[in-house]
């Protein structure tokens, strides 16, 4: 392998290196190539000022809109004579396991939502069949079937809060403890925080609606004389 200061000969022209690349994973010919700079090519080399072939980098997020403009771009008198090849094989299987790995984490917590949803209701059924006489004693005291409603809808709240929390922080110490032994820098998007939080408030919500209803239904005097 050539090193700096070590003599190449390039079209029959001997060239001393200065420095050699990084090895470029998504465009391995590069790494057999010599790189030289545009006037002395056209002097040295016999380069007519009009490349063969064009390397462009771009994020992956705009790869697409790059590619749809990239043959206008680099031949506008005619785009239609330019050979657009697609991403390299590392970038496309890259990115196809991306989506995969998206699509199977967004399943698992579709599951884990639902499955804290069923807790929490479980929980917060049992919680009005074990708490009829304070119930019933409530609404011997005044207490509306409103005031009993909100009740218990703000404990389901609370709860799937705490879960939630719990939750979060979890994942915060996971994600962080992950990137620091992988050497990446740590970083938990705000949103998904937020996101997360608000998730398990919706589902508390839904979740806890049902038995809030079914507390504020009971009667005095009904939920006083069960034993």
């Amino acid at each position: 392998a050539a090193g700096p200061d070590t003599q190449v000969v390039v079209g029959g022209v001997r060239f001393t290196v200065v420095g050699v690349l990084n090895p470029v994973a998504l465009a391995t010919d590069l790494d057999n190539g010599v790189l030289v700079g545009w006037p002395v090519a056209e002097k040295r080399l016999g380069f007519d000022g009009h490349p063969t072939t064009l390397y462009t980098r771009a994020e992956e997020a705009g790869l697409e809109a790059v590619r749809e403009v990239l043959a206008g771009t680099a031949n506008p008198e005619a785009p239609n004579e330019v050979d657009v090849s697609r991403p390299s094989d590392a970038l496309a299987a890259k990115q196809a396991t991306s989506q995969a790995f998206a699509g199977l984490l967004l399943g698992v917590g579709a599951v884990a939502l639902l499955v804290g949803g069923v807790g929490v209701a479980n929980t917060m059924v049992i919680s009005v069949l074990e708490r009829r006489a304070e119930i019933g004693l409530r609404r011997s005291l005044g207490a509306t079937r409103g005031q009993v409603r909100t009740q218990f809808l703000a404990e389901s709240l609370l709860l799937s809060l705490l879960g939630g929390a719990g939750g979060v922080l979890l994942g915060t110490a996971v994600t962080t403890g992950y990137a620091l032994y992988s050497g990446w820098p740590p970083v938990v998007p705000a949103w998904a925080t937020v996101g997360g939080l608000a998730a398990t408030l919706a589902i508390g919500a839904v979740a806890g609606l049902y038995p809030a209803v079914r507390a504020s239904r009971l009667s005095p005097t009904e939920a006083l004389s069960t034993p």
